[in-house]
């Protein structure tokens, strides 16, 4: 089965496109088992600039899913894998609850890659993103979704460029494997007021723009 793993505390495309101006293609595998328990990987080309260090990323994820007195749960760890150039791989755990067809979730900065600079800490819960999604069936088959996200924490500020926390959100419909999305955020081209643009909102990124994207996926089971 094709699973996109739940989305980063700290990735750059919890807000945005995957890709610099262009598509992207998309694929993972992952086993679930009758018990709860599932594992699997996941991979996409990426890019954030024009000229950066990342083509690629490769999440590889596990953890414990189910059902109980009408909530749904998951937790799980997840590990985010990119160039070696670009020496940005990190991890983190996370856990979600879901009652009918709202949900909430935590993710928490387990490990990180690159050596802190003056002032900043990379440890352990030390960044996070907490996440609100509510699912809206329609008679047609299609669903419409709802998102909201919040992102803290100095690994976050390092990944994303971003100078301050900041609020994700985004609407989308899907239907039949096809989709589409409108998102934006809270950030700010200059968070920080030091009258330098942030890097998160510089032109070839525009994360505190509006965002479209459409996509199709394909769901097989093996």
């Amino acid at each position: 089965m094709i699973r996109r793993p739940p989305r980063s505390t700290l990735d750059r495309s919890s807000a945005a496109s995957d890709v610099y101006k262009r598509q992207a293609i998309q694929g993972g595998v992952d086993y679930a088992d009758d018990s709860g328990f599932y594992i699997g990987t996941w991979a996409s080309n990426v890019s954030y600039d024009s000229d950066d260090a990342y083509s690629y990323e490769h999440d590889i994820y596990f953890g414990y899913a189910g059902e109980a007195d009408g909530f749904s749960y998951d937790i799980g760890y997840l590990y985010y894998n990119y160039d070696a150039n670009a020496g940005y791989d990190f991890g983190e755990v996370y856990g979600s609850i879901g009652v009918g067809n709202f949900s909430v979730q935590l993710s928490l900065l387990t490990n990180a890659e690159p050596d802190e600079g003056p002032g900043e800490d990379f440890g352990f819960a030390q960044a996070s993103y907490t996440s609100l999604d509510y699912v809206i069936p329609l008679e047609s088959g299609a669903e419409i979704g709802l998102h909201a996200g919040f992102h803290e924490g100095d690994f976050m500020y390092s990944f994303n460029g971003a100078t301050d926390d900041y609020w994700d959100f985004n609407i989308s419909i899907a239907k039949d494997g096809f989709s589409a999305m409108v998102s934006t955020t809270t950030l700010g081209s200059d968070d920080d007021g030091d009258g330098i643009e942030d890097y998160a909102s510089m032109a070839a990124r525009d994360n505190d723009s509006v965002k479209f994207v459409v996509g199709y996926a394909l769901d097989f089971e093996l």
